[in-house]
């Protein structure tokens, strides 16, 4: 499933010919994806412009203008969902592909034909193969009540992630701290690639126990301050290399991105640890079905 960092890039490759766009038609090639689409769907937004494209976790959130307070369309990516672009001026199309866009039109299931004031005519594609991804309406001023929004967790994205945000997550707690991390409830687009990349930057065993990183008066030891600036900084570090583009992820116009090619122990089973000095060999253990790949030695 593409994680925060891959939907962060596809959100950065839509945006500038999204936003301010008059959606003149949408074309629904299924009435579902995941779920069923919302009564009335294309009507409700044909003929109304995007105001802006957000992100909230792994949603993609486009703000439409209407008569009231506005809609957000919610949009997630599931397993194998991915955004193309086409127009009849294909010179404004981005970037030199590395991987061609995807070519199986049976798998096209919702088009956005568009207006835009800089590209004009424009359709941005919704391709799904496996239909995992689904997209919703709601209104825009009432999101803490969104049913896949509403209950989501801080942003681990910037400075209010911090030893002092993650304490009270973590106080008292005897689950390992992989499991804690993936809670999105507690943050709010962690997945199991970069929790497994944080944890190795800040040398913690993903089998630790969340609560040990809390001191008795409930403030964060210097090891969970850590953690919360390998988790930005991870984050960070992903989303400036375009995203991970593992199997059936591809950015908004097509080509890959390529943090993949810096996991220090993500998918290295066997391999010799990177951290200087340490002559460990990356290891895997399955941890609530999903695998977790760690240095045995320098992770503690």
């Amino acid at each position: 499933m593409p994680e925060l960092p891959e939907v962060e890039t596809v959100r950065r490759g839509l945006q500038p010919f999204m936003e301010g766009a008059l959606i003149r038609r949408v074309e629904l090639k299924r009435p579902d994806l995941r779920f069923p689409l919302p009564e009335n769907f294309a009507g409700r937004l044909e003929g109304r412009r995007i105001e802006s494209l957000g992100r909230r976790a792994k949603y993609l959130l486009a703000h439409i203008a209407d008569d009231s307070a506005g809609l957000m369309l919610a949009m997630h990516l599931g397993m194998s969902g991915s955004f193309r672009m086409e127009s009849p001026d294909a010179s404004i199309l981005p970037g030199a592909f590395h991987h061609p866009r995807s070519e199986a039109r049976t798998h096209d299931h919702v088009l956005f034909h568009l207006d835009s004031p800089q590209w004009g005519d424009l359709t941005v594609v919704f391709n799904d193969p496996r239909r995992f991804g689904y997209m919703t309406l709601h209104d825009a001023g009432d999101m803490e009540n969104h049913p896949h929004l509403g209950a989501l967790g801080i942003e681990p994205t910037g400075n209010a992630l911090d030893g002092a945000a993650l304490a009270p997550m973590f106080a008292g707690k005897a689950a390992p701290l992989k499991a804690v991390l993936l809670d999105q409830k507690l943050i709010a687009g962690l997945g199991n690639i970069y929790v497994c990349e944080a944890l190795w930057r800040a040398k913690l065993s993903p089998r630790r126990a969340a609560g040990t990183l809390v001191r008795k008066d409930g403030q964060p030891t210097a090891r969970l301050n850590l953690l919360a600036t390998q988790i930005r900084e991870t984050i960070a570090d992903a989303i400036e290399a375009g995203g991970s583009s593992l199997r059936d992820y591809r950015q908004a116009d097509g080509s890959l991105g390529y943090f993949q090619h810096s996991f220090a122990v993500y998918d290295r089973e066997d391999q010799p640890c990177r951290h200087p000095g340490c002559r460990g060999i990356v290891a895997r253990l399955v941890q609530s079905g999903r695998s977790t790949f760690f240095c045995p030695v320098c992770q503690r």
